[in-house]
């Protein structure tokens, strides 16, 4: 079984509303020295572990690349275990 996982996150260029709005909440938790914070979204997809692995790996850099991520706003990082 192949257990990939997207992070997807604004990019640092762009002002993320949600995440300063945590991090302003932050203070009122004592955490006032937050610098920074997005907010994001992590995508789990579970595939099968049989096929070409190589072609696996591209297939999920893809779909996170052209479909969960919104290239002109946001960043996304791709984990996946089960490949080598």
């Amino acid at each position: 079984m192949i257990r990939a996982r997207v992070l997807i996150l604004p990019k640092r260029t762009v002002f993320d509303p949600q995440g300063e709005a945590v991090r302003h909440a932050l203070g009122h938790f004592g955490l006032a020295a937050a610098e920074r914070v997005r907010v994001g979204k992590e995508i789990e997809i579970e595939i099968p572990g049989e096929g070409d692995q190589a072609k696996i790996r591209s297939q999920l850099e893809t779909i996170a690349r052209d479909f969960l991520a919104n290239p002109v706003v946001e960043e996304f990082e791709l984990h996946i275990e089960g490949l080598p």
